[in-house]
């Protein structure tokens, strides 16, 4: 039968990419919280990540920031990552709508009129084997069988490409009014398609499988769980709250962020979506290369092998700006560096670490500072607790004074090798130290906790400083640009975290832009020079400017009412 056709244009085609693939991305989301099946939007943000030139890539990390500063999106690191997320999946929607644009414009220069799904087919399974590939170079969090990743990316693709073909020849025979038989040569009457009627029932298709698709997905990645893989490990007590520095007079101005970070605030920066999924059952750590002694170490073996080392630990990123949030403190437990290379015994011609994460995340770490520095740790718990998945687990390092970009998580192998090498991030252009710099920051003006003294009033104001295992020996705050004051210091957790200050201004109306700047343990100023992160972290003098209320008002406050 020969059937009179008003092709759809391309843009029609872009508009039925879009209903199309949105549910498909919902049921690949509810596949891959139910079985373990590969999220492809979130690995095509990873494979573009992490194959795009550094000055791009550090391009659009700082646009990201810039827009997360500017409309006060939240904590830093949180909202980044939720912004790369989007952007994963909003990549993977204009893919589906170009992908459904080109098979339209394809198939309006076909000839004939058959109603064959043969080439969304073709353009669907091309597409899910693609995919495929690149999901199986970044892919972290998929723990189905390899041959059911595949088939499912297949199905998946395929049916979507089916389904955008079949599509096309309902919207192409909409207008058939007749028919012609092609053996008898009778011209049928047949009733028109109204493409109006048929794109709203393919919207609320899409809208329903989106929705439920998504919802349920939602639902049962949020059930608990995620501690399943950790259930057979050792668990430390849960902190009691006391910290070293209970003692100490010195109280925090109201407003300083917490001197103890909440386990679930402390920031996170890595190179993927979403955190490997790491078995720990299964799980070893390989050391291998110029040692005497290689070995296959299990998590319960770190355990039994090593003594525990504690170190209360602020960690900073190398991206975070002057006064930003990618900083943050916790107790760290582990094993000492130095006892592991007592294990190992490297060999004469053994040179530096390769330590290499779950996530592909690689860097090199010299042999001579391993052996130099008895703070660098390998450590397996946060807070008392195992690792959380987003934080490493199952294992980390920490150097001191190094940069977060420095310290791997997620640790599955170590090779000695005979030379240091560029890891990751030094490959992309960062720096190849990435020592930290000095910093101090202005958390908080109270000018609603103003105090009152014999003397008048005072507006407390504090911050943090922090000079990686330098640590701090003084800090000073300038008011209007006028003289440096000398500000309190609280006894720091340990040499290895930031310091609190506090500084008791004496009261005056008006508006005042408060300046601080702090002095290293060996008397260093910090650098006053106004730097970016890139490729060394940043530097630069931070400020908070506030405006006092008049006297008046602090003399008479308001009273409460009384009612009778």
């Amino acid at each position: 039968m020969n059937d009179t056709l008003r092709k759809p244009t391309i843009w029609l085609g872009a508009l039925i990419g879009g209903m199309l693939t949105l549910p498909m991305m919902a049921l690949m989301f509810l596949a891959d919280q139910l079985a373990g099946l590969p999220f492809i939007p979130f690995d095509i943000f990873d494979f573009m990540s992490q194959n795009l030139p550094g000055p791009l890539l550090t391009f659009g990390i700082d646009l990201m920031v810039d827009i997360i500063i500017a409309l006060n999106l939240g904590e830093t690191s949180a909202a980044a990552k939720t912004a790369e997320q989007l952007m994963g999946l909003a990549a993977s929607l204009g893919l589906g709508i170009v992908a459904t644009a080109l098979l339209f414009g394809a198939l309006n220069r076909s000839k004939g009129s058959a109603r064959s799904l043969i080439p969304g087919l073709i353009v669907g399974l091309g597409a899910g084997a693609l995919l495929m590939l690149v999901s199986m170079r970044v892919n972290l969090t998929a723990t189905a069988s390899g041959p059911l990743q595949v088939l499912w990316v297949l199905l998946i693709f395929a049916s979507w490409g089916a389904a955008a073909n079949w599509v096309y020849n309902m919207l192409a025979h909409s207008d058939a009014k007749t028919k012609t038989d092609e053996k008898t040569g009778e011209t049928i009457a047949v009733e028109a398609l109204d493409r109006r009627q048929f794109l709203v029932r393919i919207g609320g298709a899409s809208a329903v499988l989106t929705v439920t698709g998504a919802g349920i997905g939602a639902i049962v990645g949020s059930r608990p769980g995620d501690g399943a893989l950790v259930s057979q490990l050792p668990a430390g007590e849960l902190p009691e709250g006391v910290l070293p520095n209970a003692d100490d007079p010195m109280q925090p101005a109201p407003g300083t962020r917490p001197e103890y970070t909440p386990l679930d605030d402390h920031y996170r920066i890595d190179i993927s979506s979403r955190p490997p999924v790491i078995d720990s059952n299964e799980w070893r750590l390989e050391v291998t290369g110029l040692v005497d002694n290689p070995v296959s170490l299990s998590l319960q073996d770190l355990y039994d092998k090593f003594a525990r080392v504690e170190r209360y630990v602020t960690l900073s990123c190398i991206s975070n700006r002057i006064g930003g949030t990618l900083i943050s403190t916790t107790k760290w437990a582990g094993f000492s560096a130095k006892e592991f290379l007592d294990l190992v015994q490297p060999q004469a011609g053994a040179a530096a670490l390769k330590i290499t994460g779950a996530d592909n995340f690689d860097e090199y770490v010299m042999l001579d500072l391993m052996r130099a520095d008895e703070r660098i740790m390998f450590a397996y718990e946060w807070d008392d607790q195992p690792l959380k998945q987003k934080h490493g687990f199952p294992l980390r390092i920490y150097i001191p004074d190094r940069y977060g970009m420095k310290q791997p998580k997620w640790i599955k192998s170590i090779e000695f090798v005979d030379a240091w090498a560029e890891g990751y991030w030094v490959r992309r252009s960062w720096s190849r130290e990435a020592i930290v710099n000095a910093t101090s920051v202005v958390d908080s003006v109270a000018t609603d906790y103003i105090l009152q003294d014999d003397d008048g009033y005072v507006v407390p104001i504090g911050g943090i400083a922090y000079s990686g295992a330098k640590q701090i020996s003084k800090v000073e705050v300038s008011v209007n640009d006028g003289e440096w004051q000398e500000a309190q210091l609280r006894q720091p957790l340990s040499e290895l975290t930031w310091v609190l200050w506090r500084y008791d201004w004496r009261f005056q109306e008006g508006s005042f832009k408060f300046q601080v700047r702090a002095y290293d343990g060996a008397g260093n100023l910090q650098s006053l020079e106004n730097r970016g992160t890139r490729p060394d972290g940043a530097t630069g003098v931070h400020s908070q400017s506030a405006s006092m209320p008049a006297l008046a008002d602090l003399e008479n406050p308001p009273q409460p009412e009384v009612r009778g």
